[in-house]
């Protein structure tokens, strides 16, 4: 299999079926054999259990360690762990890197000191900076002494950022030349690597103290005369950087917005200290997707779709404890028009349109709300401005898909007073939902939190509660 085809991301599904079908098809000959009664039975027993565990290390040999930490996530634990002795010891590093928190925690558990260190030992300082809090401070301790004075520097400026910012994201493996020699120099110094590093489209052009002159792009090298210096064909002008102290959110931004491959990372001197590539960003933008999923729908973190029942319970209960509290309240709401449910039946059928629409109108407002946030396309001061805007919009939504709904309780129930309660109660709850879904996540911003976490819960618990009585006491009002 060539290289193309192991990293063609069609195959992954492709690859982790053979794998379950190799794991399955070792459970039941294994099975078969272990019953049988034969002479030298234990030696056939085992010789059948190395046979496939051949099999499937070989297929594991040749997959890339995404495509590994892939099957790794999708598999039980115990099919899981197994799969991963099975690993060879070199690509450790890389495959803890690849897989998820929770998984990777399951893995670091199983794994001996001796072992951890090993895994760590081949990974770069960022990477390693990435992988350092989860393994134990023993571990990080003795790897932090095997690596020479340069090592250590690079892991302990790379482990003192944030993990939001542009300093734990950006890596030390850079190609720099200065601006005073040829390009025919600076070809013949490529021409000393085995390999460029990764992401690699341009060259960091820096005098003898390591201060950003420029840039020179590997276009421009290959098609300029080799007799040329670097000062005359470097671009200079325009060249966009990153301090360490940016946040990664806005450099995810830019990326995006001139189509960025690489891009030097200066410290307040202007010395290059590292840079920041596509492939770090696409990682983080992932990893920030992936969070805010989570966070809309009130879980705490990343979980493990195979852990056990009180891990996935205690990532849980936080916000299902706020769910009790919001679905009480609003069940007392209901309870205080008993007597008007009781006299117009209707009103139960009813209820869950008006509730229900608003928590979808209020859903959509907070998302469009939340990822404008995450774009820093929305200050505070605009709150004003988008809250006047979501409730036109709530109040046309209203008045259309209300009166449209009060149309069909009217022919349904007979009733035009219905119809006008269902219409305004329509009308009223989506005016709500709007201004929730402007005021919440910006207040949470204002106060310094995360403005997607528990959104969805927070957003549907006012609109079912605030539907609930606006729906009940209109037709309380003008129909009992």
């Amino acid at each position: 299999m060539t290289q193309e085809e192991e990293l063609h991301p069609d195959d992954v599904q492709q690859h982790l079926r053979e794998v379950q079908e190799l794991l399955a098809r070792q459970k039941v000959i294994e099975g078969l054999v272990h019953r049988q009664d034969m002479p030298r039975h234990a030696l056939v027993e085992t010789l059948v259990h190395k046979q496939h565990e051949t099999a499937l290390r070989a297929k594991l040999e040749e997959l890339h360690s995404a495509d590994i930490a892939y099957i790794l996530e999708a598999l039980p634990l115990e099919a899981r762990l197994y799969v991963w002795d099975l690993v060879k010891a070199e690509r450790d590093g890389e495959i803890l890197l690849e897989v998820s928190d929770a998984v990777r925690e399951s893995l670091i558990e199983t794994m001996a000191p001796e072992e951890l260190k090993a895994a760590a030992e081949s990974l770069d300082a960022d990477e390693l900076a990435d992988l350092a809090p989860d393994l134990p401070p023993e571990v990080i301790q003795d790897v932090f002494q095997s690596l020479d004075s340069e090592g250590r520097e690079q892991l302990r400026t790379a482990m003192s950022y944030p993990e939001d910012s542009v300093g734990a994201l950006m890596d030390f493996d850079m190609v720099t030349v200065r601006e005073d020699v040829s390009l025919e120099v600076v070809l013949r110094y490529l021409r000393r690597f085995d390999e460029l590093p990764d992401h690699t489209d341009k060259l960091f052009v820096v005098d003898r103290e390591d201060h950003l002159k420029g840039i020179l792009t590997l276009e421009t090298l290959l098609i300029s005369d080799p007799e040329r210096e670097v000062a005359e064909v470097m671009r200079s002008e325009t060249v966009i950087s990153f301090t360490p102290e940016d946040e990664a959110d806005d450099a995810a931004q830019a990326f995006e917005r001139y189509d960025l491959i690489s891009v030097p990372v200066v410290d307040g001197d202007k010395r290059v200290i590292g840079r920041l590539t596509v492939a770090d960003v696409v990682d983080y933008i992932r990893e920030e997707s992936e969070a805010e999923i989570l966070n809309n729908a009130g879980l705490r973190e990343e979980e493990d779709i195979f852990a056990s029942v009180w891990d996935s319970v205690k990532n849980r209960w936080a916000w299902l404890a706020v769910n009790l509290v919001t679905a009480f309240v609003a069940s007392r709401v209901i309870g205080l028009f008993e007597d008007s449910i009781e006299k117009l039946v209707a009103l139960a059928a009813l209820m869950p349109i008006v509730a229900g629409i608003g928590g979808n109108s209020g859903n959509q407002t907070t998302t469009m709300i939340v990822r404008a946030i995450a774009m820093g396309q929305v200050e505070q001061s605009a709150m004003q401005r988008l809250l006047k805007k979501e409730l036109g919009v709530a109040l046309i939504n209203g008045v259309v898909w209300g009166g449209l709904l009060g149309l069909l309780a009217w022919w349904l129930y007979g009733s035009a007073s219905l119809g006008a309660v269902m219409t305004g109660a329509m009308t009223l709850n989506l005016l709500l939902a709007a201004s929730a879904g402007v005021i919440v996540p910006m207040l949470r911003q204002r106060l310094g939190a995360d403005p997607a976490i528990g959104g969805s819960v927070m957003i549907t618990a006012l609109t079912d509660s605030g539907g609930f009585f606006i729906f009940l006491g209109l037709a309380t009002l003008f129909l009992l």
